[in-house]
């Protein structure tokens, strides 16, 4: 119905992840741009990393939260 059109998504790959391959995280995210605003999907991969996080990852998540929550 259009009510969390415009809600921000960040959703993260690593390119060696070997149970999910990096092409299916980019088919997700294109599959999301076609239900949400697509300027509002952010798909960002991790050269080296497996099917875990790193600290670029971590930072990225803290980033896209500060930016969506206001300060207390």
């Amino acid at each position: 119905n259009g009510v969390n059109k415009d809600i921000a998504i960040l959703q993260c790959h690593g390119e060696m992840d070997p149970m999910i391959p990096v092409r299916f995280g980019a088919l997700t995210a294109e599959k999301l741009k076609s239900v949400v605003t697509p300027a509002k999907v952010q798909f960002k991969t991790y050269p080296g990393v497996m099917h875990s996080s790193c600290p670029q990852e971590m930072m990225a998540v803290k980033e896209f939260i500060e930016k969506l929550l206001p300060r207390i």
